[in-house]
């Protein structure tokens, strides 16, 4: 049960990366290009399948480490 925890805090640690770009990119300071828009986007639709993906391996009892593909650096 304890690695179940350990990656659902992995998991909103991935969320709070996501959500740190997206701060920058929706700065009201800064003009909005279409490709800023495009990446505030990208981020949240990121967003939206990180929280599906953890919900639907919840729900089925499967919830374990996260995949490699999921990356959840600050770069």
């Amino acid at each position: 049960m304890r690695a179940s925890y350990d990656t659902l805090v992995d998991v909103f640690e991935c969320i709070e990366n996501f959500t740190r770009r997206l701060k920058i990119y929706s700065d009201k300071e800064i003009e909005r290009t279409p490709a800023m828009t495009e990446t505030i986007i990208k981020i949240l639709v990121e967003i939206l399948a990180v929280l599906a993906l953890a919900t639907k391996q919840i729900n089925q009892g499967r919830l374990s480490k996260p995949s490699a593909r999921l990356s959840c650096d600050n770069s």
